[in-house]
């Protein structure tokens, strides 16, 4: 079933390509607040570097946005040619020395793209920075030969550097459902911020080649990719820079692999000499069972593209083919559910039979479920329990962690289910009932403020997290939230330091518990459990919370930017800012945070 009907008005790539509009700026608060603060008028400055398509120029961008701001960039045409970056603002003919003292009034400058300057502009950028009469923001690209000159301002602590970070997948997924105007299924984001690295442009452009191919998720507001990768202009470029310079032999493995993976390394096809060569060059991984794969998720695609249809036909894996791979990542999964440690370990089988369209066996999919849910990671859950029931409508496992998983995102209407009556009491308020259906997971009742239900029950962290609860000892919950956090149980952790918060008796002790606190659910988007409601907006901005305050009451954003006397864009940017701090990922989620649910004790 395809996602929307063709438009009947017809336009050319480039009419299509003229008529986007830019992503609204999410997610990077913190590093446009650093920025900003860098550029205060008693600082000189600061570099911002990063890996190509970050996002480093809209940083930039929204920085300085509202200043008087003097802004060069240099290209790759005119790095022979003195001073081209300044060519707007500079006479035709100038010295160093002149075009310093003609400078030497310009309050702000931007240089982007500072790693293709010509020596001349990097010279006279890097003394603009010794001088200190101009603030400079300098961008440049991470991986990329940089004139000494500007390298010098970061390694010579003439300016600070920041260097940018892959945006997380938590951010990635507010930039998505703002970029393409609808709200993806968790899979689908985490598809494709693997394809991307990071690399926003290259999102951008993928966003666009699967549009089409969207499709809505049965019971949900939320829309699903699968099929193959498009191999879009922009796709086999980014490949290419890297598959075009290998020789004939290692194309050729690179291409079994790309048909096969992940492979063992006793397979007939591969050639041990060929994998140490391609290994030492990063273009293949091996893990701790032996399995190659392929460096970047966007080679293969671009291989298979390129194989032909034979070859492709002779090569290619078909879903009965991956049994034995799949029963091991599921062994994998559950040892580690077993051992209590759930840190993200790699599951490409499993992976790309979702991205396929393929059937995942029910058993796998309710495996996937729970081991997302013990990380905290509840759409994700939900989101693999319904690709169990794609295919295998009543399997009980998977319906038991989809209930789980909607009853611990504060689904007050979650499906019945006699495992999620616990979540589903505490997500209506009424704890008294919550802690009365515990009865299988006594770690349930640590979790809703009743350790003393527990005690003697468990064993190892979930123990330790019990007692320090009873006890009413803050660092010691803060420790056990160390060690969950170290496992990989990112929402159990979450809770423990905002139980921490509440029997601290030192302010700032309060302050570093919340401030984990909030910063540990903003990595399980979705959850809503008793703990997470008191510090949940403790991280917000006085600005942030009244608007969260006002879009809770139901109020519109141009209702809240005309009370307010702001414009509806930057209602809308604090909001996103907003949801990215609390985890939420929609207006929805809103209500619950600002208007907590009535807690009683047991």
């Amino acid at each position: 079933m395809s996602r929307r009907a063709p438009s009947t008005v017809t336009t050319s790539a480039r009419d299509a390509k003229t008529l986007e509009l830019p992503w609204p700026f999410t997610g990077r608060g913190d590093e446009l607040e650093l920025v900003r603060r860098a550029l205060a008028a008693t600082r000189h400055g600061i570099a911002v570097t990063g890996p190509a398509g970050t996002g480093k120029t809209r940083l930039a961008t929204e920085a300085v946005r509202g200043t008087d701001c003097v802004k060069v960039a240099g290209t790759p045409e005119s790095r022979q040619i003195p001073f081209a970056a300044f060519a707007p603002v500079l006479p035709e003919s100038v010295t160093l020395h002149r075009a310093l003292h003609l400078l030497s009034g310009t309050r702000l400058l931007l240089v982007d793209d500072a790693h293709l300057l010509d020596d001349a502009s990097a010279a006279l950028v890097h003394q603009l920075a010794v001088h200190g009469r101009t603030r400079l923001l300098v961008v440049a690209t991470d991986e990329v030969p940089v004139p000494g000159a500007i390298s010098r301002l970061w390694t010579g602590e003439l300016l600070p550097r920041l260097a940018l970070e892959p945006l997380p997948r938590d951010e990635t997924a507010l930039l998505l459902t703002a970029g393409a105007g609808e709200a993806l299924e968790p899979l689908t984001v985490g598809r494709l911020h693997r394809l991307c690295r990071g690399d926003l442009r290259l999102l951008r452009d993928l966003v666009g080649a699967v549009r089409e191919l969207l499709v809505r998720v049965p019971g949900t507001d939320t829309w699903a990719w699968r099929g193959p990768v498009p191999v879009t202009a922009t796709v086999r470029e980014r490949a290419g820079r890297v598959l075009d310079r290998v020789g004939p032999e290692e194309r050729e493995t690179l291409e079994r692999v790309a048909f096969g993976e992940p492979l063992p390394l006793d397979a007939d096809a591969l050639d041990l000499c060929v994998l140490e060569r391609l290994e030492a060059d990063g273009l293949v991984h091996v893990d701790d069972r032996g399995a190659v794969r392929l460096a970047h998720p966007l080679h293969g695609p671009v291989l298979r593209a390129a194989a032909g249809r034979l070859r492709a036909k002779r090569l290619a894996r078909t879903p009965d083919s991956c049994a034995t791979a799949l029963a091991a990542e599921s062994a994998a999964l559950a040892r580690g559910i077993d051992d209590a440690d759930v840190r993200a370990c790699p599951t490409p089988v499993g992976e790309w039979l979702v991205a396929e369209g393929a059937t995942v066996p029910a058993g796998h999919a309710a495996l996937r479920a729970r081991f997302a849910r013990l990380r905290g990671e509840l759409r994700e859950a939900a989101a693999w329990a319904r690709e169990g029931l794609r295919d295998a409508a009543d399997d009980p496992s998977c319906r038991t962690e989809l209930a789980l998983a909607a009853a611990q995102s504060g689904q007050v209407s979650a499906a019945p289910d006699a495992a999620a009556s616990v979540w589903r009491a505490a997500a209506r308020g009424d704890l008294d009932a919550a802690l009365e259906a515990v009865t299988d997971d006594p770690y349930d009742a640590v979790r809703l403020g009743a350790p003393e239900r527990a005690l003697g029950r468990l064993t190892g962290v979930f123990a330790a997290h019990a007692d320090a609860l009873a006890r009413g000892d803050g660092a010691a919950l803060d420790r056990v939230a160390e060690q969950l956090e170290e496992r990989g149980f990112l929402l159990f952790a979450a809770e423990a330091r905002a139980q921490a918060v509440h029997t601290h008796r030192d302010p700032r002790a309060v302050r570093v518990s919340r401030t984990r606190a909030v910063a540990l659910a903003r990595r399980c988007p979705g959850a809503r459990t008793p703990a997470l409601s008191g510090p949940a907006l403790g991280e917000l901005t006085a600005r942030q919370r009244q608007i969260v305050t006002l879009a809770a009451a139901g109020l519109s954003n141009r209702q809240i930017a005309q009370q307010l006397t702001l414009s509806v864009r930057t209602v809308g940017n604090h909001l996103y800012g907003a949801y990215a701090r609390l985890g939420a990922g929609d207006r929805d989620a809103l209500s619950w945070l600002v208007e907590q649910p009535e807690t009683r004790s047991a």
